[in-house]
């Protein structure tokens, strides 16, 4: 069973940037270079939503919200995806999640960390 391990929260002022890390190691390389890559968020007392998404083709997606503020990157020699974010505001003070979706339609969740901004 893959592990994702997700790395890079912390107490942040507005206007900071953060990178978040979520690493694969157990993950055997083709099933990682082969799956869909997607960051979620859920605020306090609210829903997760998804932030951002890396299709294996290389397309990606944002939520309104974090457009040209926030990039997905990935590295496939580290098995690890990135989340720059930059520009943050107290709205995207949230549990961030990464998922990957394998080509068979598996998923695998990272356990989640904390990005608290303050005003």
């Amino acid at each position: 069973q893959a592990q994702l391990l997700e790395s890079g929260g912390d107490l942040v002022q507005a206007g900071g940037s953060l990178r978040l890390s979520c690493k694969a190691p157990r993950m055997i390389l083709s099933t990682f270079t082969g799956s869909t890559m997607t960051w979620y968020r859920q605020p306090p007392g609210k829903e997760r939503e998804l932030v951002a998404q890396l299709l294996v083709g290389g397309t990606t997606n944002y939520a309104d919200s974090v457009k040209d503020r926030f990039t997905i990157s990935k590295d496939n020699g580290k098995r690890t995806v990135y989340l720059q974010m930059n520009s943050l505001n107290v709205e995207d003070t949230a549990v961030y999640y990464c998922n990957l979706r394998d080509f068979r339609g598996v998923e695998y969740w990272g356990q989640g960390t904390q990005v608290t901004v303050s005003s």
